[in-house]
This record gives C-alpha cells, sequence and structure tokens, in this order.
C-alpha cells in the first residue's frame, strides 16, 4: 500500500485498503496496554474498542491490559487516603492495595469489558490473579536521600513486578474467540498476597510469554520525540538505549522505553508507543502503511 493514512474518521476505509495487511498478522497475537490517561475520554474509548473487536473478527488475537493511576489516585482522593509516588510507583500499603485491585480489577476492566461488547466484540474481565496466571516479587527500588547524598533502599509496599507469567488461561480463552481485557494485579510468588503492577511492566511480561507479534503501548503522547519534538518513527533497541543514556528520552517516558525494549528481548516481534486519543490509532498502527507512533525492534 502507498499514499497518505487514511482518515482515521472511515473505519470502512481503513478496512478496504488494509487487506494486503492482514495477511501480516493472520492468527497472531497481538498485545494493547491501554493506558489510563488515554481511557479519559469517551469518543477515543469507543474508537479503541471498535478497532480491538475487528481485530478479532479479521483473525487477529487482541490482548488488552489496562492502566487506571488517574482512576486510582481519584478515588484514593475521594476517600481521603493519602497516596505518593517514589521512583516513578505508587507506594501501596494494604488499605491502598485494596483500593487499586477495586479499581482495576472491577469498574475499569467491567467497563472496558462493556464497552467492546458494545462494539461487537465478545471480551471477557480478567486479572493477573485469575488461574494463576501471573506471580510477581516485591519491588525493591533505591534511591538517593537528598538530605544525605547516601542511597537507600525504598520500601514500596505491596508494588510487584512480573516474575512467571502462566498463559494457560489466556490460550483458552484466545481459542474460545473472547477477548481478555486484563488488570495488572498480581498473586506473590510464595503467597496469597496481592501485589499492585506498573501495567507497562505488566503488558511487556504477558506479551514476551505469549509470544506476541506485536505490543502496542497506548498512551497520552505521540510516541518518541526527538531533542526538537519531532515524532521518531522507528528505533532498534541499541538506538533507544542511546536516546535515554543521552538525556533525549526523560521522565516517564524512560519506564515505557525501558518496558518496550524488554519485550523485545523477550521475543515480542515489536514494540509501538502511540497515542490512545488518535481516532483508530491501534487499526492505523496494524494496518496501514503509515503507522500510528514509534516502533521500537531488535
Amino acid at each position: 500500500m502507498t499514499g497518505s493514512v487514511p482518515n482515521p474518521h472511515d473505519t470502512a476505509r481503513i478496512l478496504v485498503e488494509a487487506l494486503p495487511y492482514m495477511q501480516r498478522y493472520d492468527a497472531a497475537t497481538v498485545v494493547v496496554k491501554y493506558g489510563g490517561n488515554a481511557m479519559g475520554d469517551a469518543d477515543a474509548a469507543r474508537w479503541f474498542a471498535q478497532d480491538v473487536a475487528i481485530l478479532k473478527e479479521v483473525g487477529i488475537n487482541p490482548v488488552v491490559v489496562h492502566g487506571g493511576g488517574p482512576q486510582i489516585g481519584a478515588m484514593l482522593e475521594r476517600l481521603g487516603i493519602k497516596s505518593e509516588f517514589k521512583g516513578g510507583l505508587r507506594v501501596t500499603d494494604q488499605a491502598t492495595v485494596e483500593i487499586v485491585e477495586m479499581i482495576l480489577a472491577g469498574s475499569i476492566n467491567k467497563q472496558i469489558v462493556a464497552t467492546i461488547n458494545a462494539e461487537g466484540g465478545r471480551a471477557i474481565g480478567l486479572s493477573g490473579k485469575d488461574g494463576g496466571m501471573v506471580k510477581a516479587r516485591k519491588v525493591t527500588r533505591s534511591m538517593i536521600d537528598p538530605a544525605t547524598g547516601r542511597e537507600e533502599v525504598v520500601d514500596l509496599g505491596f508494588v510487584g513486578e512480573p516474575d512467571l507469567v502462566d498463559r494457560t488461561v489466556l490460550d483458552w480463552v484466545i481459542a474460545s474467540d473472547l477477548i481478555p481485557v486484563i488488570a495488572p494485579v498480581a498473586t506473590a510468588v510464595d503467597g496469597p498476597q496481592t501485589y499492585n503492577v506498573n501495567a507497562d511492566t505488566f503488558a511487556g511480561a504477558v506479551a514476551g510469554a505469549v509470544n506476541a507479534k506485536r505490543l502496542l503501548m497506548l498512551t497520552d503522547v505521540p510516541g518518541v520525540l526527538d531533542k526538537t519534538g519531532q515524532l521518531i518513527h522507528r528505533l532498534s533497541i541499541e538506538e533507544a538505549r542511546r536516546l535515554i543514556a543521552d538525556g533525549t528520552v526523560s521522565g516517564g517516558m524512560i519506564p515505557k522505553v525501558e518496558t518496550c525494549i524488554y519485550a523485545v528481548e523477550k521475543g515480542v516481534e515489536g514494540v509501538v508507543i502511540l497515542d490512545g486519543k488518535t481516532p483508530h490509532a491501534v487499526l492505523i498502527e496494524l494496518l496501514t502503511d503509515g503507522g500510528a507512533g514509534t516502533l521500537i525492534t531488535r
């Protein structure tokens, strides 16, 4: 296919022009990380749900992993529970982890499922705890104390990172022609404790475990930008690491790019960071020549 990216509002046109591209992803698994900020717009939520339903209809197997940071923050504020971040991760005590699970595996998860189903898909809500899908270990972080200048270990509470991913449940769901929608909470490796897991990290681990052809990281920015603010359309792992080292990639984009690198090293063919508020961003990225974000590959 040649020419410009089709009008993102014209789903039918996207599909007609996408026919040569569908074979590339036929029966492949595509993991989509649906970010908390990207979920805040009703139109964007509907476009996303349409895209996911269409992928399944044309023979691609979408797996949705969602976040919910802004929604969790809003609920904690309503309940008067103080929340703080260290090293980019929410410090999660017992009271907080209960709210996190309620919001992620409850209201947000079921809302996404309902929206996909309303747009013609057949989605089912899950969390990393279901069927022992994801086991996590407690996250440890070291930070420099600004008062003393010394490195110290920070206790983040019940924050985990994926240690083991069992794909049994996912394989069964996908084979049943259902669309799994997964909340990023997990059980501890060594017991029943619930851990709050960063959704980007969770999605990367799931994508690697299911040998996904693509991992799409939907967020609220167009992708990785260069120092002039222009979108970088494609990066190798080595180039991505250099951009982190020289400060081009900074702040909250660093863990996203690091997750991309991790997923590619785990066997995912390519990872894309793209703006989830772009109409039909998923279809444009997968089924057009232009793409919609920054592709990171080996």
